[in-house]
């Protein structure tokens, strides 16, 4: 399918892996003994949410352009490949620095770490940063401490300072259901936070009707500075699991509407030709009209990653 077929995309969540493994060394993450149990798939081994025949491209900077331009594809975000680099963010950075205009940086930083509210400030003046994506130790239950830890929030008042992007990934035992009382807090908390929530928040969508978007995920939809990532890992939930994805993600536009909604490939790390990835993105879409598919494959993602955050002053 030549670009000219292809609406204009953006891609709200894609990692970039460098070929060139002497200037970006890879130290890849190791599970600890204690961490949940999360089935085979997640970053492409067979027998899990990928399916039995995996395919993993390596989206090093210049193969995605070609992706990009043969996709209609006409920018995206940048998102540390924490299980291949862990905290080393020099390659999106990098990448986002030498093509300002079409790739937007989301740094993975620790949450407890002492020196990470410093960092996330150098890198908006120096890379022009658009977001941070925070992680930590899960506790045996799954629950994550450092969310709202006081070390953690002296990181989201900096995001507040500059009106950045908060990229959130919450892998809590249940899905991200538990999460939700914490994120409306911190949403109160940090007004000028754009907090982005990925994979639609990881609902259970084998419970029920409402796929996993029970009452407690209702509970977010008046929360304007909240927005959520359609990706591949949602898709792949639901082919492996049957769920009509077109149905789960009518139920998502339903309830959050479509300018709070982007689409993003997680090329990198789900399995997949980026060809495939976009087309079954774009099937999913069957039950969203043309202005809903506007805001969900283009126009939000683009709106709420600002480079250098919304209160940045260049």
């Amino acid at each position: 399918m030549t670009d000219s077929q292809r609406p204009l995309l953006f891609d709200a969540h894609a990692h970039l892996v460098a070929d060139d493994q002497q200037a970006y060394p890879r130290n890849p993450m190791q599970r600890a003994a204690n961490a949940p149990y999360r089935a085979p798939g997640v970053i492409g081994k067979p027998g899990g949410h990928h399916g039995p025949n995996p395919i993993n491209e390596i989206p090093d900077v210049s193969r995605m352009l070609t992706w990009m331009q043969a996709q209609n594809v006409d920018g995206a975000v940048a998102v540390q490949k924490r299980m291949i680099y862990r905290y080393d963010n020099s390659y999106i950075l990098d990448s986002s620095d030498r093509y300002p205009d079409i790739f937007s940086a989301v740094v993975i930083l620790d949450a407890e770490a002492a020196d990470t509210p410093d960092l996330v400030k150098h890198y908006i003046e120096k890379n022009q940063l658009a977001g941070v994506r925070l992680f930590g130790g899960r506790e045996p239950d799954g629950s994550m401490p450092w969310l709202n830890s006081t070390q953690a929030l002296k990181t989201w008042a900096v995001a507040n300072d500059y009106g950045l992007v908060m990229d959130l990934e919450v892998l809590a035992t249940g899905g991200g259901g538990p999460s939700i009382p914490t994120l409306i807090e911190l949403s109160k908390a940090f007004p000028n936070v754009r907090i982005v929530l990925d994979h639609l928040l990881e609902p259970e969508m084998e419970e029920g009707d409402h796929f996993g978007l029970d009452e407690r995920y209702e509970t977010l939809a008046p929360i304007a500075n909240m927005s959520f990532k359609w990706t591949s890992i949602n898709l792949d939930i639901c082919r492996e699991a049957g769920i009509p994805a077109e149905k789960v993600l009518r139920r998502a536009t339903d309830m959050y509407g479509a300018d709070r909604i982007m689409w993003g490939s997680d090329i990198g790390t789900s399995s997949g030709t980026y060809e495939d990835m976009v087309q079954r993105a774009l099937d999913s879409a069957k039950l969203l009209n043309d202005a809903e598919k506007q805001a969900l494959f283009h126009d939000t993602g683009r709106r709420v990653f600002v480079k250098g955050g919304t209160h940045h002053k260049p």
